[in-house]
């Protein structure tokens, strides 16, 4: 193995630090080269940038030229950049950089410490700092985003049929989709960025009114969470599982094919199913594990990854409906706003009650980040529709051995294939074997001081080894995350394509989630994620479904024995081991 990734990015001088923590939600495997070069390097990352000037946080003159700073490609796994991150705390004094650490990246006690470096401070981007700030701290709307997401759906809806364009028309409508992906990433950057900082100012207000539960508590069931709407249409199909008995007898047939069966069905309760599962895959098709990722399956591309979640699922009663549990959170966040009003009212410190009442509208970035991100994952998608196409056409001439190593194709050498697809085909059979090898990697968590490890000191998953062995009475301990306590069997989930059959009352334990996971949320009492943050995607819908949630716990899926008994406490963190299997 070489020592380094072809497409991978010089380390920033400016900015030396970077990390997985969330990174790891984005892009969870190795970038394809062609995800990589035409998603992120010439779209997102672009955009990215462009949306952090607007903050006032930023200006564009810190940044290189080429590739893009904010984040980076090290052994093809994608990295936030933590030192440039840090700025949206170093030069807001809404938020201290501990803080937005925390929020953002979770508990990591080795996390690389900031030094002050001269060109950290920006008095004169004051102005239009102050500004975002005021808009974080009022905005119970933004009309932007929503007319965004008309744009999205409209590439969507018009979709040409991809099989009857001509190569040429392909790469077209490939180079069509690049200006709108950029363009999304612009907002979807100032919602994530912002998303971290009623976290860290209703953890002030939790510090001096001497409850540090405050920010969990008063983040949940915040209402219109996008990447939580499949789940309740999930949840709705489920419904229909269970309470049609023919629909029930072919989902316990457990089929390899289990669509063509219920195609094949003419029970008109079958019919009603499918049609509904029809519109769930049209309007989230582009979801899925790994959804960043140009290369992976989505809920369209392998409907199949869909059902599957919709088995899971059924075998839960009504009562842990999702809108039930939404419902109840909702009234305890009022209650609770009310009573940490009457507290601060008591202590009369106008900055803290005003301090509290900002945090409370700025928990609507949350919101508008789940709203951003879904609709820039739509564009992507009808990209990885386009390319897919391509590589269909190539393998099944000869001259790809898989469909799959069209990814292996940079941005720029598109119109170079097409011309001339024959002389790529032992070039992209190579760039796979060694891209399918990168798999096999452990990134390093940190990269710290801009120092890249050669790729041969890197871990090797292949060759770990079993964490030691908890024993009953020990308590793990992560970030907060969904608040709430329950007991119940873990569950390790390792592939949310492939999860092992849930029962209820299990405690899924998984290494990361992202929207694709989503589903199986519902099929569980409470979600245990090795890595996240307050702001993490495995928080956020958790809060929203209602269920407990720890994150940041350090090498659950490897300490956990399967089948083990666990007590959960999200409101304080704590995992406890009751029983071993």
């Amino acid at each position: 193995m070489e020592e380094k990734w072809f497409t991978d990015h010089p380390p920033s001088e400016r900015w030396p630090h970077y990390t997985r923590a969330n990174a790891g939600e984005v892009l969870p495997t190795p970038a394809s080269p062609f995800g990589q070069s035409y998603g992120f390097d010439n779209c997102i990352m672009k955009g990215w940038q462009l949306g952090s000037t607007q903050t006032g946080f930023y200006e564009l003159n810190e940044y290189r030229d080429s590739p893009p700073e904010m984040c980076g490609f090290f052994g093809g796994y994608f990295y936030i950049n933590l030192s440039c991150i840090r700025m949206q705390a170093v030069r807001n004094p809404a938020i201290t950089v501990e803080q937005l650490d925390l929020a953002i990246f979770g508990d990591q006690p080795d996390s690389p410490k900031y030094e002050p470096h001269p060109e950290d401070e920006k008095p004169h981007l004051q102005d239009l700092a102050d500004a975002h700030m005021q808009f974080v701290l009022t905005a119970s709307e933004w009309p932007e985003l929503n007319e965004e997401r008309k744009l999205a759906d409209k590439e969507r809806k018009e979709r040409p049929n991809l099989g009857s364009l001509s190569d040429e028309e392909l790469v077209k409508r490939l180079r069509d989709l690049q200006p709108l992906i950029e363009n999304l990433s612009r907002n979807q950057m100032v919602s994530a960025g912002s998303s971290g900082i009623a976290p860290g100012m209703l953890a002030a207000v939790g510090e001096a009114i001497g409850d540090p539960s405050i920010p969990v508590r008063l983040l949940s069931s915040l209402g219109e969470i996008d990447s939580a709407a499949p789940s309740f249409a999930i949840w709705d199909m489920s419904r229909l599982v269970r309470g049609s008995q023919i629909i029930s007898e072919i989902f316990d047939s457990h089929s390899d094919s289990l669509l063509d069966e219920l195609k094949k069905s003419d029970s008109e309760e079958v019919a009603r199913f499918l049609e509904a599962f029809n519109e769930f895959v049209y309007e989230y098709g582009s979801r899925g594990a790994n959804e960043w990722e140009l290369s992976s399956e989505t809920w369209e591309t392998d409907p199949s990854i869909a059902l599957k979640a919709i088995d899971q699922v059924r075998s839960q009663n009504d009562d842990r409906s999702p809108v039930i549990a939404s419902e109840r959170l909702g009234r305890e966040r009022e209650n609770l706003i009310e009573e940490v009003r009457k507290k601060l009212n008591e202590m009369d410190n106008d900055e803290l009650t005003g301090t509290f009442e900002g945090a409370i509208t700025a928990a609507n970035m949350m919101i508008f980040r789940e709203r951003s991100k879904t609709t820039l994952v739509k564009p992507l998608h009808e990209s990885r529709m386009a390319i897919r196409e391509l590589g269909r056409r190539y393998a099944e001439s000869g001259i790809l051995d898989s469909a799959e190593q069209i990814f292996m194709l940079l941005d720029e050498e598109l119109e170079t294939f097409i011309e001339n697809p024959g002389s790529f085909t032992k070039s992209l059979a190579k760039r796979h074997e060694d891209w399918k090898a990168l798999w096999d990697l452990e990134p390093p968590f940190f990269i710290r001081d801009g120092v890249v490890p050669g790729l041969s000191q890197w871990d090797r998953k292949s060759l770990e080894e079993k964490a030691s062995a908890l024993t009953v009475g020990d308590v793990l301990t992560g970030v907060p995350g969904s608040p709430g306590t329950t007991q119940g069997k873990a569950r390790i989930v390792l592939d949310p394509s492939n999860p092992p059959d849930l029962s209820p009352g299990d405690i899924m334990v998984a290494p990361i989630t992202d929207p694709a996971w989503t589903p199986l949320f519902l099929a569980v009492e409470a979600v245990i994620v090795n890595v996240g943050a307050q702001i993490s995607h495995a928080v956020i819908v958790s809060r929203e479904l209602g269920i407990p949630c720890v994150v940041s716990v350090n090498e659950a899926t490897t300490l956990i024995p399967d089948g083990s008994t666990l007590e959960i406490d999200g409101t304080s963190g704590e995992v406890k081991i009751l029983e071993l299997p």
